[in-house]
């Protein structure tokens, strides 16, 4: 495993450029100040209410996710590049999506193996010969970068569901901003604030054509119970739109309605925050007490827009995502921008001979799992979390992917003594609808604990505000 890894801040004991002023900002900042910030910050969270749901482990399920206020920076020729890269993987993803819910050109060409396509468990037989407005079917994705070099990013996983954490990005900004405003002044900072108007505005586009001029946009949550449910009060609340669980909505003739205090009001498009299986108990699960029952015939019907599209899921699978560069070629015909991590398929008899063999160097990871959970970190594991895992391979290879542990850059964070690297992550946001939006910034998350490199909030991660310079 190597040990060399990238530190953003510094180059060869030199600043960055990036960081000069932070360097001088944080030096400068007493002790008693950073604590007393630290205690305003998470004062700030949980008056605001910005918590996540744990649930299983005991306790209080409501969780205050860890806030860093060092900001992790980005160059605007650093950004420019990452736009340019996370839009054209936003492209692909959705060219694939119309294609394999149509005629599969891509699997007719053999560029990608049916089974994965048609036999993944995300794939929606329902959704088949569907074409949404304007053939966008993930109209938010979230795409989960790493860096291990000045130049050197790499693509860890799409997100083409109801990719989460921008809550967290809109938040840490409106924080920082609150508790360092010379910071600000003395930096030329990439606004974010844009999102929830770019995001109401992406959605409204792909409206379908049998709504009125000024479309009814809303958010379906599961409700107060789901880890997320901040989330989604906090965008319908700085979107202006309504808030609904799927009792304030029911199907009547073409179109889906709202349950209002002055009637009925038609709805056009559903931005959804709820899994596929509960959309619609007439289609899916039959159990299902959160979805609207016959909302798919409507969907099917053009009456109303769904967001993202069922279905999108089979998309960002850790399987399909070995591919995603053959679908920039393939659909756009163009080399990608951004590099993929390199993947075994364990699946696949040779890529399983070689992770079996090189167990304690990869890190392996279900196809389907998410949040930090079901995957082995090989070189951090033990000879028996080894052999588990090992044995779960050889039950179900077709589970398991498998990719090097990579470098992952540093970015300097506040810790108990001091000033010292963890590593990070990113994810931006790329809302797709008429045009490709991006703010010019995303969810830093990084990992506290010394040496860790799993970031997720569920697994002791933290947030940090995302910076990208003006030009």
């Amino acid at each position: 495993m190597s040990t060399t890894y990238f530190n953003e801040m510094y180059d060869r004991g030199e600043i960055r450029l990036p960081y000069a002023n932070l360097e001088t900002w944080q030096r400068d900042m007493p002790q008693e100040l950073r604590n007393l910030k630290q205690a305003e910050a998470e004062a700030l969270f949980r008056r605001i209410g910005i918590t996540f749901a744990v649930y299983g482990e005991g306790g209080d399920p409501d969780r205050l996710i860890p806030f860093d206020m060092f900001p992790r920076v980005f160059t605007h020729g650093e950004w420019t590049r990452l736009e340019r890269g996370i839009k054209q993987r936003a492209r692909a993803l959705n060219a694939f999506l119309c294609d394999v819910y149509n005629r599969g050109e891509i699997v007719r060409a053999g560029k990608i193996p049916a089974r994965l396509v048609y036999q993944n468990e995300a794939f929606e037989k329902a959704v088949c010969g569907i074409k949404p407005s304007k053939n966008v079917y993930s109209h938010i994705v979230g795409i989960d970068l790493v860096r291990t070099g000045p130049d050197e990013f790499f693509v860890l996983e799409d997100n083409c569901r109801t990719p989460s954490g921008v809550s967290y990005m809109l938040e840490n900004r409106e924080i920082m901003m609150r508790m360092f405003p010379d910071l600000f002044r003395g930096n030329r900072i990439a606004p974010v604030e844009r999102y929830p108007d770019l995001l109401r505005k992406t959605l409204a586009s792909v409206a379908p054509p049998k709504c009125d001029s000024d479309p009814t946009v809303v958010i379906l949550t599961p409700g107060h119970f789901n880890s997320a449910y901040y989330e989604h009060s906090f965008l319908a609340d700085l979107m202006g739109v309504e808030l609904v669980e799927g009792a304030d909505l029911y199907v009547e003739g073409d179109f889906c309605w709202m349950r209002t205090t002055q009637g009925p009001k038609k709805v056009d498009v559903i931005y959804r925050r709820i899994d596929d299986a509960f959309i619609d108990p007439l289609c899916f699960r039959p159990d299902s007490m959160l979805g609207i029952p016959g909302l798919m015939n409507v969907y099917r019907s053009g009456g109303v827009q769904i967001c993202s599209a069922p279905g999108a899921g089979v998309a960002d699978d850790k399987a399909i995502y070995t591919f995603v560069p053959e679908m920039v070629r393939f659909y756009l015909g163009e080399e990608p921008i951004l590099q993929n991590v390199p993947t075994w398929q364990c699946a696949i008899p040779e890529d399983f001979a070689y992770v079996m063999a090189n167990l304690d160097e990869l890190v392996v990871k279900e196809v389907h799992g998410s949040g930090g959970y079901g995957m082995l970190i090989g070189p951090r594991a033990s000879k028996g979390e080894l052999e588990a895992f090992a044995h779960k391979i050889r039950e179900r290879p077709e589970n398991y992917i498998a990719q090097p542990t990579l470098a992952l850059s540093t970015c300097p964070t506040f810790v108990k003594d001091g000033v010292a690297p963890r590593h990070v992550d990113l994810r931006p946001y790329c809302l797709v609808g008429d045009t490709i939006e991006l703010v010019p910034g995303g969810l830093t998350r990084v990992a506290l604990t010394e040496g860790s490199l799993v970031v997720n909030s569920s697994q002791g991660g933290g947030v940090k505000d995302t910076w990208v310079l003006a030009e």
